[in-house]
């Protein structure tokens, strides 16, 4: 985790004192099954639970024992048991390690996704008040990067919006995919621990019981965790790199916000860059990274080998902070998006209404002209509009062929902006609902 890209309440979730806490959570919650069952007694789980929870576990001291033991969960228990004293021999009753580990990075990405989900919530609401705000915008679609067809900056909105409600949707999944807890003992049996002290754990912990965790809990779940996040990443880039475009000098159809005070260059100061939607870009660019090693992850051996451990411990952090930093910086940009209609409309005009070609097009077939004369047509009279030699309608109205087939006035209806934004009522009811 790197503190320029991280936000506290997701960086919290990885802190060591926050992981040894779940630790202790997971274990103390066992001990009380076990007691339950007659396995230890009652006394000495109450002890566990009283003396673990008043303790402030000391990572430096943890690791001070990690460097003798060389097991991590070995030597939280050897901590675990200077706070408890005598009754910590009932801690960890038919346990073994991967039990605490799986359990607890499970529960660190489910509050990791409880707080990505929020995320998206907010650009979603950010999203949808931009979307409506100029839902009527007339600006130029794009394919190519060359000026298409007219749409609106709502609709370019509206797309982003259905795009991250399916984000919220596959991050729940993702939630619901990890959610859950092995407590099975050595290759996932059961030898020495009962099976309801897992289904106890997992309640408490707020996960359910893997249905066979073979000693670890399979790494298919995780991999589709972590390949949801690279998605999301996807789609934030997508977004980024449209606001990106529409900032270019030749375009500036809207902009980053550019606050009292900001510098966008240490040698020129007239720049204003889009610095942090490149931030977003190159952020995602790392998310998507992650993706590969958790599905090289899935391939263990046998009932478990340690492999996935080290890509974890650094997986799970990143991937998580870094985009958890960027949704939110996202949400940012586009609440305050700067959007400039005038702009858009003068480059709506830059072709001369070449943007209606398609109309003239269509108009020409259903007069009874084949396909392939009103597309030569058409394009007789849009190539020197291209280069800048007269206006589009002039052209098609002096063309003897066209004029054979459309009137002045059948022609200059054609090109009616309000033909290509018709139907963006139904767009927005289909992305946003009735409301």
């Amino acid at each position: 985790m790197i503190p320029r890209y991280s936000r506290p309440e997701m960086a919290t979730i990885w802190e060591p004192e926050k992981r040894f806490r779940i630790w202790f959570e997971i274990e103390a919650h066992a001990a009380t099954a076990c007691a339950e069952l007659g396995m230890i007694p009652k006394e000495a789980a109450s002890v566990i639970w009283e003396k673990g929870s008043k303790a402030t576990f000391d990572v430096a001291r943890i690791d001070e024992i990690e460097r003798v033991t060389k097991h991590d969960v070995i030597a939280f228990l050897t901590h675990l048991s200077e706070h408890v004293g005598p009754e910590a021999r009932f801690v960890h009753q038919g346990m073994t390690s991967s039990d605490i580990l799986d359990t607890c990075l499970n529960v660190q990405l489910v509050r990791a996704a409880d707080i990505l989900i929020a995320d998206i919530d907010r650009v979603l609401a950010a999203l949808k008040t931009r979307a409506f705000e100029h839902k009527n915008t007339v600006t130029i679609g794009r394919s190519h990067g060359i000026h298409a067809e007219p749409t609106t900056f709502g609709v370019k909105l509206a797309y982003a919006h259905a795009e991250f409600q399916r984000a919220r949707e596959r991050m729940i999944a993702a939630r619901t995919e990890v959610s859950t807890c092995a407590i099975s003992g050595a290759v996932g049996t059961f030898a020495n621990i009962d099976p309801r002290v897992e289904e106890h754990v997992a309640k408490a912990m707020g996960l359910s019981p893997e249905p066979v965790s073979t000693q670890v809990i399979p790494r298919d779940r995780h991999a589709m965790y972590f390949a949801t996040l690279a998605v999301i990443a996807s789609s934030m880039e997508r977004l980024a790199i449209e606001f990106r475009h529409l900032q270019r000098t030749e375009v500036l159809e809207a902009e980053e916000f550019f606050s009292e005070g900001q510098k966008g260059s240490s040698a020129m100061p007239h720049k204003r860059n889009p610095v942090l939607t490149e931030n977003i870009t190159g952020l995602a660019r790392m998310v998507r990274a992650y993706c590969v090693p958790a599905m090289e992850n899935v391939a263990l051996w046998h009932e478990r080998d340690i492999s996935h451990s080290s890509v974890e411990r650094m997986i799970g952090p990143d991937a998580t902070v870094t985009l958890d930093f960027a949704l939110n910086r996202l949400a940012g940009v586009i609440e305050k998006l700067v959007v400039y209609p005038e702009n858009m409309q003068k480059n709506l005009d830059r072709l001369g209404g070449l943007v209606h070609s398609q109309r003239i097009l269509l108009a020409l077939t259903q007069k009874g002209v084949s396909r392939e004369d009103s597309y030569a047509w058409v394009q007789r009279n849009a190539m020197p509009v291209w280069r800048g030699q007269g206006d589009f309608l002039t052209l098609l109205k002096a063309d003897k062929d066209v004029r054979g087939a459309l009137s002045d006035k059948e022609l200059e209806v054609l090109f009616d902006l309000g033909y290509h934004t018709r139907h963006v009522d139904t767009i927005f009811k289909r992305v946003f609902g009735a409301a």
